[in-house]
C-alpha cells in the first residue's frame, strides 16, 4: 500500500511540473499573492494618499530627487508589523545617508497611523489606504487588508526593486543591501 501511494504521488508530482511547463508561458510572470506587480524598470505608480504626518497628504511626486521605500503592511500593532517598522526605524539615518525616504501604507486610517507612529516613536509617515487603490495598484491587496511587499524606487520615480517574501526582523537590512547595489550600478 505505502509502495502504491509512493508511486501515485510521484505521478501526480511528474504531471504537475509538466503541467507547470506548458502553462507558465501564459501568466504573467510579476504576479504574486495580491495581485500583479508593476513591472521593473518603468515608472512606479502615482499615488497621493492621506497622512499622519506634514501637510496632511503625501504624493510620490513629493519624493522626486530621492529613493523611496515604499512598504506595505496589514495593521498597525500587529506584531510583524511592528517590528517591521521598528527596523525600519532602526535604520532610518542609514536610509537617509543613502538619500533614501521611508514610506509605510496600509488600510488603516490616519488616527490609528497617529497613535502607532506615536507609540513606536517612528519618524516617517504612514499613509492611510482605506479602500485599497494603492494597493491594488502595487499588487499589494488582498481585502479588506494590504499585504507586506516592498518597492524601492529611483529618483526619477521608477520602480527598481520589489521585495515580495517579507521576513520583518531581518527585511530593513535587506533593502539596504539591495538600495547599496543598485546605487552602484
Amino acid at each position: 500500500m505505502t509502495l502504491r501511494r509512493t508511486f501515485l504521488a510521484l505521478c501526480l508530482g511528474g504531471l504537475l511540473a509538466i503541467a507547470a511547463t506548458f502553462i507558465s508561458p501564459f501568466v504573467p510572470a510579476a504576479y504574486a499573492l495580491g495581485g500583479i506587480q508593476p513591472t521593473i524598470d518603468e515608472p512606479a505608480p502615482d499615488f497621493t494618499l492621506p497622512t499622519n504626518s506634514g501637510d496632511g497628504a503625501v504624493s510620490l511626486t513629493d519624493y522626486r530627487g530621492e529613493w523611496v521605500v515604499l512598504y506595505f503592511y496589514p495593521r498597525d500593532f500587529t506584531p510583524g508589523c511592528t517590528l517591521e517598522a521598528q527596523r525600519f526605524q532602526r535604520d532610518l539615518t542609514e536610509y537617509q545617508a543613502r538619500n533614501a525616504e521611508i514610506v509605510g501604507v496600509s488600510a488603516d486610517d490616519v488616527a490609528s497611523h497617529e497613535e502607532f507612529c506615536e507609540s513606536e516613536a517612528l519618524e516617517f509617515p504612514l499613509l492611510s489606504d482605506t479602500d485599497g487603490a494603492v494597493s491594488k495598484a502595487y499588487g499589494s491587496w488582498i481585502k479588506p487588508m494590504s499585504r507586506r511587499h516592498t518597492y524601492l524606487i529611483d529618483p526619477d520615480g521608477v520602480l527598481r526593486e520589489r521585495f515580495l517574501g517579507v521576513r520583518p526582523p531581518i527585511h530593513s537590512q535587506e533593502v539596504l543591501a539591495r538600495l547599496d547595489e543598485l546605487q552602484a550600478s
